[in-house]
């Protein structure tokens, strides 16, 4: 695929001064080729990935102009399926969706629809099947009807530890292999990574639900505690997140999903899971 021998996280936008271009331009968009972060946790593309899931993404920042150039606003939702061989790069995604700031539309669904064909190339490109991704506007009328909420959970903050691991440490992951199985919900604020490219912090909560042998709750927050100092972006840390926990605990069903909380008026919420299952709704906790 040489067509993406181009589009490293170097290359991209990010830690650039950055002219904001105003009028519609999809060829802002940045995609960044998952295969090689992928690569470093043991997925080489050859085998099935061990996982299903998405990037859900929100855009608080939408606005264009209707055909009067009266400005208007949304909220977006966007789901991109974890199968898309790219992720899309977000300081990009921000200079794509500020260039709608100045242009006319017919109406929003006219903006829905470029959004969903110009995130679809992007995310999509290279793949020899592509799909598309999915977008959904709320439109002004409906904001109060987005809530804010903590993800449901035992909280793995309440557990007094101590911790000296800042970078990623998943030999800190224990199960109790030789035990009755559990089903449970574990949760934590205390995700931190940084940017892959700038080194700025990139704050989450997450979520893990599992089937399987009971892991260890203390190994389990210091090692979620470990990305403290680890430069990746949110979907590699979640993916990363996922590997370690399948590979060293074992268990029979996993998902892991987090939230970050927002950067140029997006937020980026990766999940996920071992087993296909319904999305979770796209909504957001207290800090995003």
């Amino acid at each position: 695929m040489s067509q993406h021998n181009d589009n490293t996280p170097e290359r991209s936008q990010l830690g650039k001064t950055s002219a904001y271009v105003d009028q519609y331009d999809p060829s802002l968009l940045f995609p960044i080729p998952r295969a090689p972060k992928r690569a470093e946790i043991g997925l080489d593309g050859a085998a099935a990935m061990p996982f299903f899931g998405a990037d859900l993404w929100t855009a608080f920042e939408l606005s264009w102009l209707n055909a009067r150039g009266k400005p208007q606003v949304a909220l977006a939702h966007v789901t991109i399926p974890c199968e898309t061989p790219n992720i899309i790069e977000s300081k990009s995604f921000k200079l794509y969706l500020n260039s709608f700031n100045n242009s006319r539309f017919a109406d929003a669904a006219e903006v829905q629809a470029r959004l969903r064909a110009d995130l679809s190339e992007a995310a999509w490109r290279g793949a020899a099947s592509p799909a598309t991704v999915g977008v959904k506007l709320l439109l002004p009328e409906l904001f109060d009807r987005e809530p804010v909420h903590e993800l449901d959970g035992l909280l793995l903050d309440r557990l007094d530890i101590e911790c000296t691991r800042y970078t990623p440490a998943p030999e800190l992951l224990t199960a109790a292999h030789g035990e009755a199985p559990v089903t449970e919900t574990l949760v934590s604020h205390l995700l931190k990574s940084n940017c892959l490219v700038t080194g700025q912090p990139d704050w989450g909560s997450v979520q893990i639900r599992y089937s399987g042998p009971q892991i260890e709750q203390a190994g389990l927050l210091q090692y979620l505690v470990s990305f403290r100092n680890h430069n990746e972006f949110h979907e590699q840390c979640v993916e990363r997140i996922f590997m370690d926990v399948w590979t060293r605990c074992r268990p029979i069903k996993l998902a892991v999903y987090a939230r970050y909380t927002r950067r140029g008026g997006l937020d980026i919420n990766p999940l996920r899971t071992s087993h296909p299952q319904a999305l979770p709704a796209n909504v957001r906790t207290a800090r995003q």
